[in-house]
């Protein structure tokens, strides 16, 4: 089985649910008692975040690139990064290193393609939603996103920030997201992308009427493919 390197931290919420549902998944597709080689470097988030106000993101590569290195150091055959966000530096980290970065708008959109959809709606934090790295990347698969409009942005954004990075789920943020995916879905979303690690947190399959793409678990399990690639063939 070869290592998964994790860089987590941002928020330490989501990094606990790529730990469960990876070695939950290795746990199903092995049986008895394994678990994940995993190396985790987490990182300090208020840190992160203060870069991503200050729009310090050469600061942010350096940052990742370096915990990225760390991990292939430490024996990981392969590295994500634990949140969309940061994949606007994904190009940076992944030149620094020589084992492969799993790209989380991959695995994303080979779930969306597998579904037979094409447009789908994207929530995440404004850095996500409105700046072109991660729907120019989602295009390249000829998928196109449809996002809310800037005081649904504003509030999505808010609603990950200051609930669901510090723990707090909360039912009438849950119908925000709901009636803002409503309003894409009238303008032609097919499914909805939840593109903040932190929102399967607050939102499930059973609570939109949409094909629901949960980035969290599909990264997550875009690793344990590449972990076991060898032990199942």
């Amino acid at each position: 089985m070869k290592a998964i390197g994790l860089i987590g931290g941002m928020s330490w919420e989501s990094t606990a649910l790529y730990y469960q549902i990876i070695n939950r998944e290795v746990a199903r597709r092995l049986g008895g008692l394994n678990s994940a080689p995993l190396h985790l470097h987490s990182l300090n988030f208020e840190q992160v975040a203060e870069r991503q106000r200050a729009g310090a993101w050469d600061e942010l590569a350096e940052l990742l690139a370096g915990a990225g290195r760390a991990l292939q150091e430490g024996g990981a055959d392969c590295v994500l990064i634990g949140t969309n966000t940061m994949h606007k530096v994904a190009p940076e980290v992944q030149a620094r290193l020589d084992v492969p970065l799993l790209h989380i708008a991959d695995a994303t959109a080979a779930a969306i393609q597998a579904a037979g959809v094409r447009r789908v709606a994207l929530l995440g934090t404004r850095y996500t939603m409105e700046q072109p790295f991660y729907r120019e990347h989602l295009a390249r698969h000829g998928i196109e996103c449809l996002t809310p409009d800037e005081a649904g942005r504003a509030e999505v954004h808010r609603i990950i920030f200051e609930e669901l990075c510090q723990g707090h789920c909360l039912a009438r943020s849950r119908a925000v997201l709901q009636a803002l995916i409503t309003e894409l879905q009238q303008q032609g979303a097919e499914g909805v992308i939840l593109g903040c690690t932190e929102l399967p947190l607050l939102l499930q399959p059973e609570d939109v009427a949409l094909p629901l793409f949960d980035t969290t678990r599909l990264h997550a399990l875009a690793a344990v493919d590449f972990a076991l690639g060898e032990c199942l063939q």
